[in-house]
């Protein structure tokens, strides 16, 4: 079921006080929604300054109500993500919270060749799974770096720190549909992107 645009800004502005709440206090809110946000769904939230990413954490899986799941997500991609340094409180003035709501990611029962047959650029995000290494990469991604299909499968096994043609080596391949929210600017009105018109 997709939110709402009204539900795509709670669900962005929960983030945004879920990360500043932490970095000036070191509290987690305890905000609790109602309606969809009881429901379990797989999150990610994206940190974007000045059109760079600066943090992106979530849950592939529905394993947590979406109201805890953008708040535990919002932190993380604010403090754990290991790539960046965390953020300081200050920089929220610069920084543009995204959500992006997902659904449940579905293996792909198809031969390792014919994977890309199934990856729509525009719609589809990318979990690869291969012994004890995973990696995601979201919707958004693909559009934004101009990959094809076959360059999209590729950069998310090197995600999840495995050989670029994993895909074609035997590793499990999902895919999974996301619903994007983000501010227009930091801390300002929320949109609905349609990444499939970038395509």
């Amino acid at each position: 079921m997709r939110l709402t645009l009204e539900e795509g800004r709670k669900a962005v502005k929960l983030a945004r006080k879920a990360i500043e709440e932490y970095l000036a206090n070191r509290k987690i809110i305890k905000e609790r929604l109602e309606g969809v946000f009881s429901q379990k769904r797989g999150v990610f939230t994206t940190l974007i300054k000045h059109g760079e990413l600066r943090g992106c954490i979530g849950f592939p899986y529905p394993i947590k109500r979406l109201d805890e799941a953008i708040i535990e997500s919002a932190i993380s991609a604010a403090v754990d993500d290991p790539r960046f340094e965390p953020v300081r409180l200050r920089e929220m003035n610069e920084i543009i919270v995204e959500i992006t709501i997902l659904t449940e990611p579905e293996k792909i029962n198809a031969k390792p060749q014919d994977l890309p047959k199934f990856v729509e650029i525009g719609k589809h995000g990318l979990l690869v799974k291969k012994g004890l290494f995973s990696g995601l990469l979201l919707p958004q991604v693909a559009v934004e770096f101009g990959f094809d299909s076959e360059e999209f499968l590729s950069q998310t096994c090197m995600k999840a720190g495995l050989p670029p043609d994993c895909w074609l080596t035997g590793a499990e391949v999902y895919r999974f549909e996301g619903q994007i929210f983000k501010e227009v600017e930091p801390g300002g009105d929320v949109i609905e992107v349609d990444i499939k018109s970038c395509v």
